[in-house]
This record gives structure tokens, sequence and C-alpha cells, in this order.
């Protein structure tokens, strides 16, 4: 918005494939430069995995499904769920043969972790055996939740089963799983007597459940994503991403705008809970975005960055337009780090764009020069959210980002700023 018209939506395009197809050419090849035989660090719902988990899921009538053999299931699943029974007509087969087909009406009993048992309930479209038990709400907005417990050594549910001790009618919470050191689900899920120290799976309202934890004599583990068999919608933001992605490369509406309502209907729909979309902002980010916002503003209109962009000119004139050029890039790569990628568009530029104009060259590149820039920061874990996201799963230090990164941001300077010219020319035509 420095030059009164920002870029569209798909202008970065150009510059920004050739740089991935560098950035994956280089990777083809560098990858050796890794460290090898480190131990991934363990996050915390590999810390608080129990044993397997059992459940129990109902087939719909009128359920139609390619693989219906039980062989299919445990292939969808990737080994990680087995079939332990299945009931049906008031008969139960155990370990049922690989080649048993599966017909609307069975309930099965699942054996395996909660994201496997989550991801086969969900695409094989079955129903935990719950579904017919709604839970009541104190208020229109509560949400629904599922926590992992713990039975304590003195809970009233030793010995109980969840059909005796009515857990949804006296609590209104449900029981989903059960998880005991040695122990095989051959019966209905809420017929297995509990016992102490056994792992469960309730789903409650936000507001119940912790009178039913503390009622029940139950210890709640530290809070982790659980999910078994929650409601999806693979198609629906996939469609309204696109919707965006189109009314913004149309220009029907501004970006902002478009993104915003792309939230708004996803979180209308249910594709997303209101929990879910306030946890993914990040406020300290946030905080330091909306206040650097002024300080921006301030730079161009206290004459601030005309100032630094004539200091920097002075440097350059008599030089090839495309060393400042590389000059602003290093600037929002050096900065990256220490403030952020959107923090450090903000303070560079301005001083870019007053460079430009000093030079009496066009703003542009050097403005796509800052966004790549600031971008482009491999040297630490700490400039961009995928850097620290990968560093706990890969088992990296902080040393070794800069041993792959010095010389994949040498080649991104090198090669990019060239590529930036072939795009923006420097000289207005």
């Amino acid at each position: 918005d420095i030059l009164g018209k920002p870029f569209g939506m798909y202008d970065y395009a150009p510059v920004g494939l050739g740089l991935a197809a560098l950035g994956v050419l280089f990777l083809s090849f560098a990858y050796r430069m890794l460290p090898k035989g480190r131990t991934p660090a363990t996050n915390i719902d590999a810390a608080l995995a129990a044993n397997a988990y059992f459940t129990e899921v109902k087939v719909p009538d009128g359920w139609t499904f390619e693989k219906n053999r039980v062989a299919d299931f445990n292939h969808m699943a990737h080994n990680e769920v087995r079939v332990m029974a299945l009931l049906r007509s008031g008969k139960r087969k155990s370990q049922p043969h690989p080649n048993t087909k599966i017909l609307p009406g069975d309930t099965l009993l699942l054996e395996g972790e909660p994201h496997g048992l989550d991801d086969l309930i969900t695409r094989a479209r079955l129903r935990l055996t719950r579904a017919d038990k709604p839970l009541s709400m104190e208020e229109p907005t509560e949400e629904v939740r599922v926590v992992e417990a713990v039975v304590g050594a003195e809970s009233g549910l030793i010995g109980e089963t969840a059909q005796h001790a009515d857990l949804h009618g006296q609590h209104g919470v449900n029981l989903l799983a059960v998880s005991r050191s040695g122990f095989r689900l051959s019966q209905h899920l809420n017929r297995v007597r509990l016992r102490a120290g056994d792992v469960i799976v309730l789903q409650g309202g936000e507001r119940s459940l912790p009178g039913a934890l503390k009622a029940l004599g139950l210890l709640p583990l530290a809070e982790r994503e659980v999910r078994l068999g929650g409601i999806r919608h693979a198609v629906a933001p996939a469609v309204i991403l696109a919707a965006a992605m189109i009314l913004v490369a149309f220009q029907v509406i501004p970006v902002a705008i478009a993104f915003f309502g792309a939230a708004v209907v996803m979180i209308a729909l249910g594709s997303i809970r209101m929990r879910e979309a306030y946890a993914a902002l990040d406020g300290p980010v946030l905080v330091l975005i909306a206040a650097l916002i002024p300080v921006s503003q301030a730079i161009q209109t206290t004459g601030g960055a005309d100032l630094i962009g004539g200091w920097l000119s002075a440097m350059f004139q008599g030089q090839a337009p495309m060393l400042a050029l590389a000059a602003i890039m290093a600037v929002a790569m050096a900065a990256t780090p220490f403030l952020n990628n959107a923090a450090t568009v903000l303070i560079v530029a301005p001083v870019g764009a007053a460079l430009a104009l000093k030079l009496g060259l066009n703003p542009d590149p050097f403005l796509m020069a800052v966004a790549v820039g600031a971008a482009c920061d491999f040297l630490t874990p700490i400039g961009h959210q995928c850097n620290t996201l990968v560093m706990g799963p890969g088992g990296y230090r902080f040393s070794d980002y800069p041993r792959l990164g010095t010389p994949l941001t040498l080649l991104v300077l090198v090669v990019g700023t060239p590529l930036i010219t072939l795009f923006w020319p420097l000289v207005r035509g």
C-alpha cells in the first residue's frame, strides 16, 4: 500500500515458484548436511500415550462402503487399529477372520491409538455407540469436549460399569473408550467393569465435565488433543478456501475480507470450532504487528524512511542498481529472526521504497525483495513458525539451522535478486 496500489495475491507467484524450485533442488543434494541419528523430541502426546484404547462403534443402517471387510479396515488404519470382536444379531465373534464382511447394523469392538481410531471411524463413516445419547448443554454456545482421565483409587466407578453408573443420565457424560494394561475388550463398552488405574475417555459439555470428573473421583490427564469419531468436513474447507482465492484472483473483494469471510463461514458450518479458531491465533505476534503498524506509518510520515533512504542511496550512488536491491533483501533477511516476518516488512518496506525513489528506480522490485527476504529466514528456529515446528520432530539443535541455512540464504540472495528484476524491472518502462 506504500505506493497506493497494493500487490495482488498472485503477484508473488512468479518469483515464489522460482525460489521454491531452487529450494527443492538445493535440498535434493544438500540434505546430507542434516544431522543423522538424532532422536526426535518427545511431544506431550507421546509422553502421555498409554496403552491402546478400546472403543465400540456401530455400523449405521443403510451403510454402504466399498471396503467392507475386516482386512480392509485394518489396511485403512495402516494396521494401527484391530477389530477385536464383531457383534451381530446378539452373537459375538471374537477376532473375526480378515475376509469377514462388515454389514449395516453390526457393532465392532476396536483396539488402537486415539488418532488411528479417529481416522478409521471418520473415513469409514462409522458411529460411536454414544451417538444416540445427545448431551444437554447449559448454554447454546457451549462446546462438546473430550478428556482423558484416570480412575482414582477412591473413585466411585471402581467395580462399576458405565451402564450401571448411569454416566450419561447422572453426570451428563459419555464413555467413549477405555485403556487398561493387558485388557482386551470382548463385550459392550458400557458393560466393562472399571478398575483403579484405568484410563478412560469421556465426552461432555465444557461446563459439566469438571464437576463430573470431581464427583466420579477421576484424575484428568494433562490436556492433549483427543478425537474419536468427531464430525469432519473434509470437502467444505477446501471449497471455501478455493472460493476465497478465486474471489481475490478476480479482484472481486480484497484479500483481508475474503479470508476473514472464509474463516467465519467455516465456523458457521462447524468445520472448525470457535475454541480451535481462537487457539490458532498467535497473541504475541498479533500484538507485535499491531504495535509496529503505527511505527511503520511514523517512519513514513516523519521523514524517517526518506532520511535512511538518503543515507543508503549515497552508498549505492553510481553502483549497479542490483546491488541496492540485494542489500535491501539482505537487510530483511537479517531483521526477520529478531522481529517476525510480518513485522520486518512493516519496518523495512518504507525504507526500501524510499531508497528506490532516491535512486530514481522502480519501488516495486524493492518491495518484492523485502517480502522475499522476510519470508526466507533459514538461519534460526525462531524466525518463522515453520522452522520452530520441525525442530522437535527432526531432533534439530539451534546450530543445525545456520549449517544448512547459510548456503541456502546466500543462494536465495544470489538467484532471487536477478529473478525479481526479471519480472519487476528496476526502471519503469
